[in-house]
């Protein structure tokens, strides 16, 4: 005789029922994920790590957050080769992996890792003009296209020959095309990514963008770049913005050219996560499978986040001409910190169970979409001139 299951025996065997046949291979749980085969994807609080009791506060993490933003800083300040937001990225990562993320910090940090991030893109905008397109000249332009075309797509098939998650593929590949960790927020949505997913792309970036400060600068006089040149292909293969000027600051001259071409790469960020987002609508309309959604149910994804918009927005006024330069050099720190403080929230859910789940695949991705992005910038630097 064979009794009726109770509910909470129901829920335990759930993932073997069939219609939860596509919680299998490939479902990833995020933090707090307390059932097996990735059920914890269902309640979406266990997605994205965020504390779902009533009475989690985010200052203690908040606390934590800005006590390591300044030892970046510190950091940084002490020794000029390493880049604050290298610093705060592995701060992030120790501070996790010795367990010292207890509960109460997790609402603080989760608020730094999301709500910060999306707001330093949007004031990542206040640096650009768009009369530095036009400064930048039609070969530049050409050069910049190409340099992120070639790496977006090719990161992404790259992914797929790997064997890699699609979602996590387009995060990479968006973050080395364009700017790094804030590129990844803003394609996080439409890509339907996880926390892992969010984690080993700014982690892979971060890592390729600090090597690019050492390497780069060596790698000039073999290549025979003069500085303005090497500025160009800095600007045109370095991921975030920072790591741009930490990496042309080591040659004298080469700076003003790698800011001009790097702002130019950041100002295709809005249009590739709309021209992506339109794309998976479309692909969403015939299945999720075609779309290549990861358990969203076919959900579409957001036409265009709404702090990219707010990027667009800040870009806009800062090409009014408006606003003063004092202002704009507030606002610029205050992105920065912002920025800081968003990749140690990150460097939080960069575990080392990520990193094994994450597997030599995705290390792999991230090499060879770097080496894809140097070769094409510097091919475009040397056929243009």
């Amino acid at each position: 005789m064979v009794l009726p299951l109770s509910p909470a025996q129901s829920t335990l065997r759930a993932p073997h029922l069939p219609h939860l046949a596509h919680l299998g291979r490939g479902t990833r749980c995020g933090p707090g994920c307390d059932l097996a085969h990735g059920l914890g994807r269902l309640d979406p609080r266990r997605r994205t790590g965020r504390p779902s009791g009533p009475r989690a506060h985010a200052w203690p993490g908040l606390l934590l957050t800005a006590t390591a933003v300044a030892v970046a800083l510190l950091v940084a300040g002490r020794w000029p080769t390493l880049d604050a937001a290298t610093v705060a990225v592995g701060l992030g990562v120790v501070v996790a992996n010795l367990g010292l993320v207890r509960p109460a910090l997790r609402h603080g940090t989760h608020v730094a890792a999301h709500t910060f991030l999306r707001a330093a893109v949007v004031l990542l905008g206040s640096k650009l003009a768009l009369g530095q397109l036009l400064a930048l000249g039609w070969r530049g332009l050409v050069v910049v296209l190409a340099t992120v075309t070639v790496t977006f797509v090719g990161t992404r098939l790259l992914g797929r020959a790997l064997g890699l998650p699609p979602a996590r593929a387009l995060l990479v590949a968006t973050g080395f095309s364009v700017c790094g960790a804030s590129a990844v927020a803003a394609m996080r949505d439409v890509a339907g990514a996880d926390e892992d997913d969010t984690a080993v792309a700014v982690a892979l970036v971060t890592l390729c963008g600090s090597l690019a400060i050492v390497l780069l600068p060596a790698l000039r006089v073999p290549l025979h770049l003069d500085p303005y040149a090497f500025g160009s292909w800095v600007g045109a293969s370095v991921h975030d913005v920072g790591q741009t000027v930490a990496t042309a600051s080591r040659v004298p001259g080469a700076l003003d050219a790698a800011v001009v071409v790097k702002l130019t790469r950041v100002v295709l960020l809005a249009p590739l996560v709309a021209g992506t987002a339109v794309v998976r609508r479309r692909r969403a309309r015939r299945g999720p499978v075609l779309a290549g959604a990861q358990e969203d149910g076919g959900r579409r994804p957001a036409l265009v986040p709404g702090f990219v918009l707010g990027f667009v927005a800040a870009a806009l006024v800062r090409s009014t001409g408006l606003v003063p330069p004092a202002a704009l050099a507030v606002v610029a720190r205050a992105q920065g910190l912002l920025l800081l403080a968003a990749l140690f929230g990150v460097g939080t859910t960069i575990t080392l169970g990520t990193l094994r789940r994450a597997g030599g695949r995705a290390l792999l991705l991230g090499l060879g979409s770097w080496v894809l992005v140097a070769g094409v910038a510097y091919a475009g630097v040397r056929l243009v001139g």
